[in-house]
């Protein structure tokens, strides 16, 4: 994209003034903003108009996804010359495609946070220098692949994809995975399995057109419509050696990959409660009802002062746990926290904004119906509500109610 300019966002122009009620914007650097308001221009005046018919249709629209990796979002020319982007700045990019669409957001996390992180955190330290600049330019398009058809919160010990290893040193992966957000334009999927010799996780990059990789596009979906989840066949997958990665050796590696990313659906999650109490708010300045603007009444603004106290809430978590983890801080029971109260926030905000809007909240044209479905998707993933609780739970009581 070349350097920032000053211009785009305009000196002292806010991008949150609405929805960020104590402005933690102002945590972001004036270049930050800058990329920012590049990135909700281009939402603004691309994406917006296909929305409705994309989420109706269910289909992505892929015209979107060039022009957003052009962007140069993940580690922008100006922001990263001492180091990578600062994690301030990625929750917000997070939040900003997030209060425009929750699968836009979705898509753009499952390169940029979840595989990302896999690599991040499972490659050797040659790995990441051959794959990282090929993740962050999209010139290697992965998905994480754990999810499987029968597990999905007991995961850690229900894993029953299998690798074998061969004695030529290769792999031999079976199974199945299901839920696959973007797999079917990856051209990686990583894949976690369990190894038949130990009994221990370990993570593979398998080719997307490999021999023996079969997917399905999901259908029937109430929420997330655009984002296309695949289930996943892995039957008799030879993967070589050099594209296991190395440093994922059993799960409590895949657990800090999930730690750190359960921050990002936090943000999600604040990004949707945001747009749907902004769609909300702008309808009812201009809705009239018995010869007044809806924004009027006693009732609907008691309501739009919930939905308010449920993002300031939101973005003062989200924001103090990247504080935390800029730190190097990780802890599982504050991203769970996080991601657990977002998520509660985001139900009952979402839940209002379709209230006040009335019958015409049920039609995409009004802008919160997406929002109102969504919310169920992202309410799920990364952790159910009461997996989280569990794990606030046992660090605050020292026992673990997962198993008896």
């Amino acid at each position: 994209m070349g350097t920032l300019t000053t211009a785009e966002a305009g000196p002292g122009a806010r991008l949150y003034e609405a929805a960020d009620w104590y402005d933690a914007e102002s945590l972001l650097t004036p270049e930050e903003r800058q990329v920012l308001s590049r990135l909700r221009s281009f939402l603004d005046r691309e994406a917006k108009p296909l929305l409705a018919e994309y989420w109706e249709r269910g289909e992505f629209p892929e015209q979107l996804a060039r022009p957003l990796i052009d962007l140069d979002l993940m580690e922008p020319a100006g922001l990263t010359a001492d180091g990578p982007a600062r994690g301030i700045y990625q929750g917000f990019r997070i939040f900003e495609l997030a209060r425009t669409d929750a699968s836009l957001a979705t898509w753009y996390t499952a390169q940029a946070g979840l595989f990302r992180t896999a690599i991040r955190v499972g490659a050797s330290a040659e790995q990441q220098a051959e794959w990282m600049p090929k993740v962050i330019d999209f010139s290697l398009k992965g998905v994480f692949s754990l999810t499987e058809p029968e597990s999905g919160s007991d995961i850690a010990g229900g894993l029953s994809t299998t690798a074998r290893r061969q004695p030529d040193g290769s792999w031999i992966l079976d199974g199945a995975k299901r839920w696959i957000g973007g797999a079917a334009t990856a051209d990686v999927l990583a894949v976690f399995a369990r190894d038949t010799a130990d009994g221990q996780v370990k993570a593979f990059l398998v080719d997307r057109t490999a021999d023996g990789v079969t997917l399905e596009k999901i259908h029937g979906k109430t929420a997330l419509r655009m984002m296309q989840n695949a289930h996943i066949t892995l039957t008799g997958v030879r993967v070589p050696e050099a594209m296991r990665l190395h440093n994922v050796n059993s799960f409590r590696d895949v657990a800090a990959m999930l730690r750190a990313m359960r921050s990002d659906v936090a943000w999600i999650a604040t990004g949707i409660a945001a747009g749907a109490f902004e769609a909300a708010l702008a309808y009812i300045n201009e809705r009239r009802q018995f010869g007044r603007t809806l924004g009027s009444f006693q009732l609907v603004q008691e309501k739009l002062a919930r939905m308010l106290g449920n993002v300031t809430a939101s973005l003062s978590l989200v924001v103090r746990l990247t504080e935390q983890q800029a730190k190097g801080i990780y802890r599982d029971q504050d991203s769970a926290l996080a991601k657990m109260q977002t998520s509660l926030f985001m139900r009952d905000t979402v839940a209002l904004a379709r209230e006040v809007v009335g019958g015409n909240g049920i039609t995409l044209a009004a802008g919160v119906a997406r929002f109102h479905a969504d919310a169920e998707a992202v309410y799920s993933y990364e952790g159910t509500h009461e997996i989280n609780a569990l794990i606030i739970g046992r660090a605050l009581t020292g026992e673990s109610a997962f198993t008896r």
